[in-house]
């Protein structure tokens, strides 16, 4: 899978997650420049992403990203031996 479909899953998965309108478009949006987006929601897409991963993510480097891209890179990146 392509950094481009995985980022397209993320996005969706997001959306269907959070009951966000949230399109590839808003990859690289700030947090709080998205509609209807709060802090409780990176929590949800913590557990979501968790889920569909099967890995467990780290909640403080998630709390550094700003954007959903960020998060795709955190999610995607590969852990540590």
């Amino acid at each position: 899978m392509s950094d481009t479909d995985g980022l397209r899953k993320l996005i969706t998965v997001a959306g269907d997650e959070l009951g966000l309108d949230i399109t590839p478009q808003d990859a690289t949006v700030d947090f709080d420049q998205l509609p209807g987006w709060d802090s409780l929601h990176l929590l949800t897409l913590l557990t979501a992403l968790e889920r569909v991963t099967g890995r467990r993510l780290s909640l403080p480097d998630l709390l550094e990203a700003r954007t959903i891209a960020e998060v795709f890179e955190i999610a995607s990146a590969r852990p540590a031996a």
